[in-house]
């Protein structure tokens, strides 16, 4: 099993299925259904998901929505140390911080999965887009 962790970006095509980024995400979770993955999300993303899906919905639907979310993946901790290696990583955007910084402490998870690689050039796991992830399970 891999185990991956997801980026709010990445949360948000799968929910609100944002083409044509949403086909792969949505073949990751599908393997996660299977067995074959584990997906971990911050509790971060989840209020950032929350804002997001509120504005296009109403709060009923978007607690459903982050309910059955909840169901299907893992939630990542964001502890004292995530916070003070984030504080001091010189990311230029403290949220991609706090979350690469929640997911690398997790000893578990393997990789990281977002559309702005990019923005987390300084990770000391792997970064991938969700084509490159879906590449793992590839024999």
């Amino acid at each position: 099993m891999i185990h991956l962790g997801l980026d709010t970006c990445v949360v948000i095509d799968f929910l609100n299925d944002r083409k044509p980024f949403s086909r792969e995400v949505a073949e990751l979770f599908e393997l996660s259904q299977n067995g074959k993955a584990k997906l971990y999300i911050t509790a971060l993303s989840y209020n950032n998901t929350y804002y997001i899906i509120r504005k296009l919905t109403n709060h009923q639907s978007a607690i459903k929505i982050l309910r059955n979310l909840h169901m299907i993946s893992e939630t990542v901790e964001t502890d004292e140390t995530a916070i003070h290696d984030s504080l001091n990583a010189g990311y230029s955007d403290f949220e991609d911080a706090v979350t690469i910084h929640s997911m690398m402490n997790n000893k578990k998870i393997s990789g990281f999965v977002t559309r702005n690689t990019k923005d987390f050039k300084k990770s000391k796991i792997p970064v991938m887009t969700p084509h490159q992830a879906l590449g793992l399970f590839k024999v």
